[in-house]
C-alpha cells in the first residue's frame, strides 16, 4: 500500500480468503483491500489458541498473496486495531482516512456480523454487499430449500444436490444404484487396522509473532499450542493436504469414518481429511474438494470404492450445505432454542480433560491439544454426554464454537444445538442422537482402557454413560415416548422391575451429583 487516497475500500473478513473471488480478477489501483485482526472477534467466545493462530496466519498470508498479485492491501494486526471497539468504527475511520467514495464487503456467514454490516451507516459513502462466491447454493436460493421451524430431511436435500450438480450420477440415477452407503461405513478399527493408519500430514507454520500479539493484548484462550502451527494456512498447503487425503486416506475414509481409538499417535486424525478449516475459511472451494476426491476415485483402478468417496461427498455437498440452510432459515431464534429445558453447567473437565472416563478424556484431550475432533467424537462422545447430563445448550455452543479451529457459528450451531443437543425440537433430527456406553464400545477401544466397566449399569464402577442414558430417557418420556423411532427403547425399559429401574436411576443421580469427580 503506497497511496493516501482510494476510491473504494473493500473489507475481507477472516473466513473470506477466497482467491478466486471475482473481486480479484482485475487489479485496480484505486481499490484498497483491508484485512484486519479484530478485537471484537477475540471476545464473543473464548477461542482455542490454535483457532486464532489459524485465522491470523491465514489472513496474513492471504494479504501477502494479494499484494504480490498487484492489489492494494492493508493488513491490520491487533496492534493496529486496538483503539477500535467495533468493526463499524474501524471501517468508518479508514473510509474517512482514505477519503473513499464507496465501501464494499462480502456478505458475512455469521448472523451477528451480517447484522452488524447491514446496519453500517457511512453517511454519503455508498455501501455495497457482495456474495462470497463460495457455497454451492447462493444465499438467495436457501429459501427455496429451507423454511423456518420446519424439519428438513438431510438425505432428501442431499439427493437434490446430487442431481442439481450432477455429482456421482449416471443418467439421472445415483452411481451404484443407491444414494447412500452409510451402512457400509461404520467399521471399528481392529488392532491390525490401527497399525496401518497413515501418519498425518502436518505443517510447521511459524506463529511466534501471533503468540506474542495474543499475549501482549491479553487475549484469553483455551487449549495448547507452540510457536509452530500444524494446520494449513495457505492455498498451497491446503492443496497439499487435499492431495494427501485423496492419495493416502480416502481409500479407507468411509470404512473407518466413525471409528475411534486411543492406541496410535495418529488417533486424532485417522482417515479424516482435516480440510474443514481451509473450507470454512474459503481457502478451498467445496466443489474443488469434491471433484478432487471423485477424480482420485476414478483414477484409483478399484483402490478407492464408491462407498468411500460417497461418504466424503455427503459430508460436503450434503451436510455442510444443509446446516448452513438450517442456520439461515431459523436465525436469530435458533440461538435461543432449548426444547429439553437443559440447565446444568458444563463440567470443569471439559476445559482440562481430567476425567476417569476414557472416551471423554480422549475426545476432550485431543480437542485441547489440536483444536480438532472428528464428527463422531463431537456428536457421540462430548455431545452425547452433554445431552444426557442436561447441560444448557448455551454452554455447549460456547465450548464447541471456541475449541475447534473450524468452528464458525453457521456450521457449529446447527451441529451442536440441533443435531447434538436436540435443543431445536427436531428441526434437524427426528430423535435425539444419544446412547450409552455400548455405542462407544462398538465404535472404539476406549472402553477397554477405561476406569469404568461398560458392561455394568448400577455398580460404583459402572460406566456413567449407561445410567445417564436411561436417566435421560426416563425424564423426557413425555417428549419421546410416542416417537416411533425410539418407542421400543421404552418397552425394554418397562420390562425391567421397579427395583432394577430405580437402581439405574439412583446410579445416574449419583453421577450427576458427583459429576466433577467422575
Amino acid at each position: 500500500m503506497t497511496q493516501t487516497h482510494y476510491k473504494e475500500i473493500r473489507l475481507i473478513l477472516g473466513d473470506q480468503l477466497n482467491a478466486n473471488h471475482s473481486w480479484f480478477k482485475t487489479k485496480q489501483e484505486d481499490v484498497l483491500y483491508i484485512i484486519a485482526e479484530l478485537h471484537q472477534e477475540m471476545h464473543y467466545t473464548k477461542h482455542h489458541i490454535q483457532k486464532i493462530q489459524c485465522f491470523f496466519a491465514a489472513m496474513e498470508r492471504f494479504a501477502s498473496a494479494l499484494s504480490q498479485a498487484g492489489h492494494e492491501v492493508l493488513h491490520l494486526t491487533l496492534d493496529d486495531t486496538q483503539d477500535f471497539d467495533s468493526l463499524a468504527n474501524l471501517i468508518k475511520h479508514y473510509v474517512q482516512h482514505f477519503n473513499a467514495q464507496r465501501f464494499s464487503y462480502q456478505l458475512a456467514d455469521e448472523f451477528r456480523l451480517r447484522e452488524q454490516m447491514s446496519s453500517l451507516d457511512l453517511g454519503d459513502v455508498a455501501v455495497s454487499g457482495y456474495d462470497s462466491e463460495h457455497f454451492m447454493l447462493g444465499f438467495e436460493e436457501l429459501s427455496d430449500y429451507f423454511q423456518a421451524d420446519k424439519h428438513h430431511t438431510m438425505e432428501q436435500f442431499y439427493r437434490k444436490m446430487r442431481k442439481r450438480f450432477n455429482v456421482l450420477m449416471d443418467n439421472g440415477k445415483p452411481q451404484g444404484e443407491q444414494w447412500n452407503f452409510d451402512k457400509d461405513n461404520r467399521n471399528k478399527l481392529k488392532p491390525q487396522d490401527i497399525e496401518l493408519v497413515p501418519p498425518p500430514l502436518c505443517f510447521e507454520n511459524d506463529v511466534s509473532a501471533i503468540n506474542d500479539r495474543i499475549e501482549r493484548h491479553q487475549i484469553t484462550t483455551i487449549g495448547n499450542s507452540g510457536d509452530t502451527l500444524l494446520w494449513p494456512v495457505t492455498r498451497k498447503q491446503a492443496l497439499q493436504l487435499l492431495d494427501h487425503f485423496c492419495a493416502h486416506l480416502l481409500p479407507l475414509f468411509g470404512t473407518f469414518q466413525d471409528a475411534m481409538t486411543c492406541q496410535t499417535d495418529s488417533k486424532w486424525t485417522l482417515y479424516h481429511s482435516r480440510l474443514s478449516f481451509v473450507l470454512n475459511a474459503k481457502i478451498l472451494h467445496p466443489l474443488q474438494v469434491i471433484n478432487a476426491a471423485i477424480e482420485a476415485y476414478h483414477e484409483s483402478d478399484g483402490g478407492i470404492t464408491l462407498a468411500q468417496v460417497e461418504g466424503f461427498v455427503r459430508q460436503i455437498l450434503g451436510w455442510r450445505e444443509y446446516v448452513r440452510g438450517i442456520y439461515w432459515a431459523n436465525m436469530p431464534n435458533y440461538a435461543s432454542r432449548n426444547s429439553l429445558d437443559a440447565q446444568r453447567p458444563l463440567p470443569a473437565f471439559f476445559w482440562n480433560a481430567k476425567t476417569k472416563m476414557k472416551c471423554l478424556e480422549q475426545a476432550i484431550g485431543q480437542s485441547l491439544d489440536h483444536g480438532y475432533a472428528h464428527h463422531i467424537q463431537r456428536l457421540m462422545i462430548t455431545g452425547n454426554f452433554c445431552l444426557l447430563l442436561g447441560v444448557h445448550p448455551d454452554e455447549v455452543d460456547a465450548w464447541y464454537l471456541g475449541i475447534y479451529v473450524d468452528a464458525i457459528e453457521w456450521v457449529e450451531m446447527p451441529n451442536t444445538r440441533g443435531m447434538s443437543q436436540f435443543a431445536d425440537n427436531g428441526i434437524i433430527a427426528t430423535k435425539p442422537y444419544c446412547g450409552g456406553g455400548n455405542y462407544v464400545n462398538k465404535m472404539s477401544d476406549y472402553c477397554k482402557h477405561c476406569h469404568y466397566k461398560v458392561s455394568e449399569k448400577t455398580s460404583s464402577s459402572s460406566c456413567p454413560m449407561n445410567s445417564l442414558y436411561w436417566h435421560f430417557m426416563d425424564r423426557h418420556r413425555d417428549k419421546f415416548g410416542n416417537n416411533h423411532r425410539i418407542g421400543m427403547i421404552y418397552r425394554n425399559w418397562d420390562k425391567q422391575s421397579d427395583e432394577a429401574r430405580q437402581a439405574v436411576l439412583d446410579r445416574a443421580q449419583w453421577c450427576i451429583d458427583n459429576i466433577e469427580s467422575l
